[in-house]
């Protein structure tokens, strides 16, 4: 009879992160943005370009949107799953005032005849179920791969990141950050955005009264 070493009994531990990139996932740079738009424009791929829009736009992780407006117009979208994250407080999603991106998602619901009813992005296994958040995070990596960045460093949270980041940076207003992310409290925001006593310094010497 074969006698196991102590090594073979007792297996060393491995922790789940071992070679995982763990922590806050990064925001997209706006050039980042438009390399991956521009790629799904060429290559024609109508839903990834409608969704990618409305997750940088909306700021929100779920990708199950439910049609709510006309096939023709799409100026108001309702979000069914547009909660805050962790809470159950409901969202007010800001809609594009671009062209392009309304056209973007004209034009799948108007290729895939959606009704109001209508998830806006059915899952493809059950057309009556939303797209799966992990069918979704797929997708992201995708996106992310295609433009030469590592899916690990990046993640849907990068996409609720990235217009909020932008916002905070141009504008300085925490409040409003916190606002459109649906944070009930401010610390949530600043750990979110990663906002360091630095930048808050900087903000404060930047104005004069």
């Amino acid at each position: 009879m074969e006698t196991q070493t102590f090594e073979q009994v007792h297996k060393p531990f491995v922790p789940w992160n071992k070679g995982k990139v763990t922590g806050q996932k990064p925001p997209l740079k706006p050039r980042e943005v438009w390399a991956i738009r521009v790629r799904l424009q060429i290559a024609n791929r109508v839903r990834d370009l409608a969704l990618f829009n409305l997750a940088i736009d909306s700021k929100l992780l779920a990708a199950t949107w439910c049609i709510f407006a006309s096939k023709t117009s799409c100026r108001a979208i309702r979000c069914e799953h547009g909660r805050s994250y962790r809470s159950a407080r409901p969202v007010r999603r800001s809609n594009s005032k671009s062209p392009s991106k309304r056209a973007a998602v004209a034009a799948w619901v108007r290729g895939k005849d959606l009704k109001g009813s209508d998830w806006l992005f059915p899952s493809r296994v059950d057309p009556t179920q939303a797209m799966t958040t992990r069918q979704y995070g797929r997708l992201v990596d995708n996106w992310i791969a295609e433009i030469g960045l590592s899916p690990a460093a990046y993640g849907t949270h990068s996409l609720r990141r990235t217009k909020a980041a932008l916002i905070y940076r141009k504008t300085g207003n925490i409040r409003a950050v916190q606002l459109l992310l649906g944070h009930t409290k401010l610390d949530n925001t600043v750990r979110y955005l990663g906002v360091e006593v630095e930048d808050a310094l900087a903000i404060a010497e930047g104005i004069d009264v």
